[in-house]
C-alpha cells in the first residue's frame, strides 16, 4: 500500500504554492522557463529527462518530485517496464531508502494509469 496519494498530493503542493507563485511571479516564471528548456526534446529525449529527474526525486526522498515527474512519464508514453529499469538503477544507487521510494513510485505510476 503506497503511504501517499500521489494525485492528491499534487493538488495539494499547487493548492499550497499558488500564493507563493503569485507573491514571486518572476521567480517562479524563471523556475518554469528553467524546467521547459531543461526537460525539452533534445539529443536525450524528453522521456529520457524525465526519467532522470524521476531517479534523483526518488534518491532524493521527493513525494512530489515522484508525483509529477510519473505524471509527465505517462504523458511520454513511458512504460512500467521502462519505468522499472530505471527504478533499478535507483535501488542500485541509493540502497534501501531508494528502494522504499521505488515502491512510491510505482504505486503513482499505476494510480495514475487508465484501467
Amino acid at each position: 500500500m503506497s503511504s501517499f496519494d500521489s494525485i492528491g498530493l499534487m493538488k495539494s503542493i499547487n493548492d499550497n504554492l499558488g500564493p507563493f507563485r503569485k507573491s514571486q511571479s518572476e521567480t517562479m516564471l524563471g523556475f518554469g522557463q528553467m524546467a521547459k528548456s531543461a526537460m525539452a526534446e533534445g539529443v536525450v529525449s524528453a522521456k529520457n529527462k524525465e526519467l532522470i529527474a524521476l531517479a534523483i526525486g526518488v534518491t532524493q526522498h521527493c513525494a512530489g518530485c515522484i508525483a509529477f515527474h510519473v505524471k509527465a512519464l505517462h504523458r511520454l508514453g513511458c512504460t512500467r517496464a521502462e519505468l522499472e529499469e530505471a527504478m533499478g538503477v535507483c535501488v542500485y544507487m541509493g540502497g534501501g531508502p531508494a528502494l522504499m521510494l521505488v515502491a512510491e513510485a510505482l504505486a503513482a505510476f499505476d494510480a495514475m494509469t487508465p484501467a
